[in-house]
């Protein structure tokens, strides 16, 4: 079995998001509860959709510009 990169996964477990982001598992929960967070759930297992939390953790390209020195 071959280990993906992190950005080509699917999903994650919300344990591998927490150390992925270095967000907590409350504001996980609370990111997916208010909708800016997608997940599925397969039996009683959470899992967070990768391309998702990475929307949620990268900022808009307008602020990437906008933190440069000038």
């Amino acid at each position: 079995m071959t280990t993906l990169p992190f950005r080509e996964r699917i999903s994650c477990t919300i344990t591998e998001a927490c150390a992925a982001t270095g967000i907590g598992r409350t504001k996980l929960y609370e990111a997916i509860a208010d909708g800016r967070l997608a997940s599925t759930k397969v039996d009683n297992r959470r899992l967070v959709l990768v391309p998702s939390l990475l929307r949620l953790i990268e900022p808009p390209i307008a602020e990437i510009g906008s933190s440069q020195p000038g």
